[in-house]
């Protein structure tokens, strides 16, 4: 059976060592499956506490699907895998008072005490410490539109290029360049799995994405082709777009909100939640049921796959761990 390990995973109070549940400790450790969630959806993803719903939500389908759930936060200082009900409370009470949380602000929020909630990329990095293979997310950060100018990319396709994990979600969000997104995660050699599709799907909606490195029609070929893609990858992640289920075609109003929020003049980290919560407006709130239901599907999804690499022979010794 295959382990995801616990290698660096030691004592709380070290300030970049992440403090791991006892639950999700002994999973790793007996090599059962595990899949991680990012806190950002709870404090910046919606309006009105309905993150802390999509988070249980999430943690409920991977339990249902056989895994274990590891939600990552930074909590007072402590890089947390593995959050509890309460904890998460109080990201949502935080809102986007929570500081948002990649790799590059893992080591500041801890140092300086702070409540901060992990972006993909920061749940990666968390990951690659931590010895975790799967991580369920609605959809990835990516290149922004109009980059050329602003050269705005998001650090989770760096991260997600360095990290042993699959990422499953729907796309890019569609906020973003889809298509630049897509190249340049083919530059970092990163495949892109599309589920059931041949296409990469587009967050709100399954039509009109850049064609995908492979289609996948069940957990044991996407589970199977994580682990060949480590072998020959050790350090490299791997994408499968999961269509949304009831996705609507929100391309036109995702357009203004972007145009709005950029007229304002906000940026960086600011851009996602205030383009959301502009598509939140402009649809009526139709934009937040998609992606109620599809976070949910998609960490069902990435613990159908984990459940299934669990299910693999361990792999081989490579060629160096046999000499001496």
């Amino acid at each position: 059976m295959r382990s995801g390990g616990s290698r660096g995973v030691g004592p709380p109070g070290q300030h970049g060592t992440p403090r791991v549940s006892d639950e999700v400790a002994a999973a790793l450790r007996d090599g059962r499956p595990v899949v991680a969630l990012e806190t950002t959806l709870v404090s910046h993803g919606f309006t009105a506490g309905r993150g802390l719903e999509a988070a249980l939500e999430s943690e409920r389908r991977v339990r249902a699907a056989g895994a274990v759930p590891a939600t990552v936060g930074v909590l007072d200082g402590t890089i947390t895998v593995g959050l509890t009900a309460a904890e998460l409370e109080r990201f949502a009470a935080a809102g986007t008072g929570a500081r948002k949380v990649g790799a590059r602000d893992l080591a500041a929020c801890a140092v300086q005490g702070a409540l901060g909630s992990t972006t993909v990329g920061g749940t990666l990095a968390v990951c690659r410490a931590a010895g975790i293979r799967f991580v369920g997310t609605g959809g990835i950060g990516g290149v922004h539109r109009g980059f050329a100018a602003t050269l705005d990319i998001s650090a989770d396709l760096p991260q997600l290029a360095r990290t042993p994990a699959m990422v499953v979600c729907s796309g890019a969000k569609s906020i973003l360049d889809v298509s630049a997104t897509s190249e340049l995660l083919e530059t970092l050699g990163v495949p892109v799995l599309g589920w059931q599709t041949g296409t990469l799907p587009m967050f709100y909606t399954a039509e009109g994405g850049p064609q995908v490195s492979a289609t996948v029609d069940a957990a044991a070929e996407a589970a199977a082709i994580a682990a060949a893609h480590w072998q020959l990858n050790p350090a490299s992640g791997l994408l499968l777009g999961r269509p949304p289920a009831d996705g609507v075609d929100l391309d036109a109003l995702v357009t203004e909100a972007v145009e709005r929020v950029r007229a304002e003049g906000v940026t960086g980290q600011a851009v996602t939640p205030a383009v959301l919560a502009e598509i939140e407006q402009l649809s009526g709130g139709r934009s937040v049921e998609v992606n109620r239901r599809l976070i949910a599907d998609n960490a069902a999804l990435a613990a159908q796959v984990a459940v299934a690499h669990a299910g693999l022979p361990a792999d081989p010794p490579a060629d160096g761990d046999l000499a001496g």
